[in-house]
């Protein structure tokens, strides 16, 4: 992995910490999100959990730049012996332009991949067929926090270098606002996957909207971890 992807990856993080209204959470934030135990960081950084604790709580005085440096390097040392995987997902989301808070990951993937393949591996439920059977990379998006936040020129963007690729929306409730989203932005990514909902729940006009742009539609239930996970093992 590239040594400046890291780096650039520990200044965002450190910077986030330092200058966040709560260090604390949001170095527990970070913590989680690389799936570190306190137990494990503590140990990276020789002290006792309670320390990491008392200072993720706000119980101790807020982290300095020199706490803050080290806890940020043993969540990436710990990343890299166990294979780097959140590093290369932050890593990518990050020189795309985007947030992590907006995007959860962003790949290219070395060749095409049929859509049946990809459905199978995140445990996805088509719901319509659209004009494509292949992708060749994803984007997991926070549904709410790119409404909030994306500009349509930005929300284009999570297309990556090419429109062959699923998007998969997460923090939905029926799929209505990122499905009409995309009516604005053209063209269509091959695949739409709305995460965290039954063929049930869906938004009665979802399959209506997929169909008249020609992109299919899924569903996938799975926790978002594991669906994060079974991501990093397509090609």
């Amino acid at each position: 992995m590239a040594r400046e992807d890291r780096n650039r990856l520990a200044e965002k993080m450190a910077g986030e910490i330092t200058l966040s209204d709560d260090p604390g959470a949001t170095l527990r934030k970070w913590r989680t999100d690389f799936e570190v135990a306190q137990t494990d960081l503590a140990d990276e950084l020789g002290v006792s959990p309670s320390v990491v604790s008392d200072y993720e709580s706000g119980r101790r005085d807020n982290p300095g730049i020199g706490i803050v440096r080290r806890a940020v390097q043993a969540l990436l040392e710990i990343d890299e012996r166990s294979g780097g995987r959140h590093i290369r997902q932050f890593a990518r989301v990050l020189s795309a332009g985007f947030d992590s808070a907006v995007v959860h990951d962003l790949r290219e993937y070395p060749a095409n991949i049929p859509l049946d393949r990809y459905y199978e591996a995140i445990g996805a439920t088509e719901l319509v067929r659209g004009s494509r059977d292949t992708i060749a990379g994803h984007t997991i998006i926070d549904s709410i926090e790119a409404i909030r936040r994306l500009s349509s020129d930005e929300f284009y963007n999570l297309y990556g270098q090419s429109t062959n690729r699923a998007l998969v929306f997460t923090n939905v409730t029926r799929g209505e606002s990122p499905l009409v989203a995309l009516r604005v932005v053209k063209p269509t990514p091959h695949a739409v996957v709305l995460h965290g909902l039954e063929e049930s729940d869906v938004w009665e006009h979802a399959a209506d909207l997929a169909r008249v742009d020609g992109f299919s539609l899924a569903v996938t239930n799975l926790d978002l971890e594991t669906m994060l996970e079974r991501h990093q093992d397509l090609p």
